[in-house]
């Protein structure tokens, strides 16, 4: 049963949950957090908070997000004071350049959609997302939330810790493989003195400033329609890419209806295809159809393993853009297909055979105001930086969505100009079954989000902790085939009661890889919030 206001909790957090009446931000860096209530201060409300939140995070968290990137975010806009009102769904993802054919590909060498350069490079959706949130549900100017960003860039700020250390690990991947003209920009822009920022130590950077100014100018018509859209063509021609200005022209974010599954009383919302959430739906939907037993028992976490191994072969198997999709949302959620899909699970460990998951780079971050209103929002350059590629004086970081694409003609996924791909990040959002909301929450991190999707929600639904607890608890994660991953404060006997079951544990030191996430819950009754914040990064929740 969700209980996130009971003051004891059956797992010791590491943090204590944070409350507040009037406001709350929760994010991946401090600074960041405080930006967001500062807007709430100001007389912002939650999506306010959100949008200058996450231009923040775009200079101070680059090793996730980034200008050219891609967004997606799910609204909850209240309607009365007890908080009733509707979800809203943006999908801001972009599509791949009318250029970018799968014949262009392979006759450039490529077997499959290689990581880094242009080839991978789709349409950014970050700015237009922005400006559309503020568009449709801000109350402040839209140039006024991207202020402090500008502010961090042109002035500089203090790297984090944990961010430091995964510049560092980018930078020494980078000066391996990015030997192309159109990726040397980036260690002008991410390594100005000659390597990645330790942490502690000043970093600003004067061409994001100035890019950040022309997107609050224009509300992001500059990225699309104007200068910067220019300079990414001319730069796109010059070194071999598949970009151009037609196809930033076209671009618009889509609002969507967001989609859900019932667990336990409580409807867990997603983003629908083109994002992967609806995989952890049809791993919650294959879980409810089991009693509940303990967190410490073992059948718990094997079913846990079995079902999220069952729904990742369907959602790589089967999502991309809904119009290329050969089995739509109802049929993959529908209760004979979960049936059918449950009935595999037995003792022993099942091998699938899917593609296998791997990291990638997101920030997260949860926002709430006094009025109800609560967003939950994710923006990604996918893979760490991004693509390498770096557009010359903007300091715009291109993300590689595209590879996420299949070369395979006969794949649901199969690359396509103007088609949008296989989109690994998820915002979530949790209401009750009388449709009162609860909140957001998400977990970053590539093929671990919607692992991290259900590993939270079974610890709030069916373990009774607050946020931060379930955030605090050890992960595991599904790593391909029978291979499991589990942090290395994972209880033992659990360890070890999996490898009876036939599944291949490793134990990781390392737990960047597990996801980074962000919760805040709302008590229907009293309006209280409670949020948890993310103990594996430079988290912080900030109130009003």
């Amino acid at each position: 049963m969700l209980t996130p206001f009971s003051p004891a909790t059956p797992y010791p957090s590491q943090r204590s949950a944070t409350y507040a009446r009037h406001g709350m931000v929760a994010a991946s860096q401090p600074q960041a957090s405080q930006i967001g209530r500062d807007m709430l201060a100001r007389g912002g409300n939650a999506v306010d908070a959100a949008i200058a939140t996450a231009a923040a995070l775009t200079v101070v968290e680059p090793t996730g997000c980034g200008i050219g990137g891609d967004a997606f975010a799910l609204v909850w806009i209240a309607d009365d004071d007890q908080g009733k009102g509707r979800l809203h769904g943006l999908n801001a993802s972009g599509q791949a350049p009318q250029a970018l054919t799968r014949e262009a590909v392979m006759a450039a060498g490529h077997a499959e959609m290689p990581l880094h350069g242009w080839t991978p490079v789709t349409v950014p959706g970050t700015p237009a997302a922005w400006a559309e949130l503020s568009r449709r549900f801000g109350k402040l100017d839209f140039a006024t939330l991207l202020e402090p960003a500008i502010r961090l860039a042109r002035d500089g700020f203090p790297v984090s810790p944990v961010i430091a250390s995964l510049w560092q690990r980018a930078e020494s991947t980078f000066r391996s493989h990015l030997t192309d003209p159109a990726t040397a920009a980036w260690f002008d822009t991410f390594t100005p003195a000659g390597r990645a920022p330790r942490a502690g130590e000043w970093h600003r950077c004067e061409d994001q400033a100035r890019t950040l100014e022309a997107i609050a100018a224009t509300r992001a018509e500059s990225f699309y329609r104007g200068e910067l859209a220019e300079r990414i063509d001319a730069f796109s021609r010059d070194t071999g890419g598949y970009l151009r200005d037609e196809d930033l022209a076209a671009y618009a974010p889509e609002w969507v209806t967001p989609i859900a599954a019932r667990y336990r009383g409580v409807d867990v919302w997603e983003i629908p295809p083109n994002g992967q959430g609806l995989v952890a739906l049809m791993a919650l939907r294959i879980l409810e159809g089991f009693d509940p037993v303990g967190r410490d028992d073992p059948a718990t976490l094997h079913r846990q393993l079995e079902a999220m191994k069952l729904a990742f072969v369907d959602g790589q198997t089967h999502i991309t853009e809904p119009a290329h999709m050969t089995h739509d949302v109802a049929e993959l959620l529908s209760d004979a297909y979960t049936r059918e899909r449950r009935a595999l699970i037995g003792e022993h460990a099942l091998d699938p055979r899917p593609g296998r998951p791997q990291a990638g780079g997101t920030v997260y971050l949860a926002t709430a105001d006094d009025a109800g209103n609560m967003v939950s929002f994710i923006q990604s350059n996918y893979h760490g930086f991004g693509s390498g590629v770096v557009i010359p004086g903007t300091g715009i970081a291109m993300q590689n969505r595209g590879h996420n694409f299949s070369l395979d003609p006969g794949h649901d996924n199969v690359l396509a100009p103007g088609k949008k791909t296989f989109h690994t990040i998820i915002p979530g959002f949790l209401t009750r079954d009388d449709g009162m909301p609860l909140g957001p929450f998400g977990v970053m991190g590539g093929f671990m989000q919607p692992q991290g999707h259900v590993q939270v929600v079974t610890n709030l639904v069916d373990f009774g902790l607050n946020p931060q607890a379930a955030l605090d608890a050890p992960r595991w994660q599904w790593m391909g085939g029978r291979r499991i991953g589990v942090e290395h404060h994972f209880p033992a006997h659990l360890v070890r009661a999996m490898a009876e079951r036939g599944h291949d544990m490793r134990v990781e030191h390392d737990s960047r890889g597990f996801g980074r996430g962000q919760m805040i819950i709302r008590d229907p009754d009293t309006g209280i919030y409670c949020g948890g914040t993310e103990p594996r990064t430079d988290a912080s929740i900030a109130v009003q």
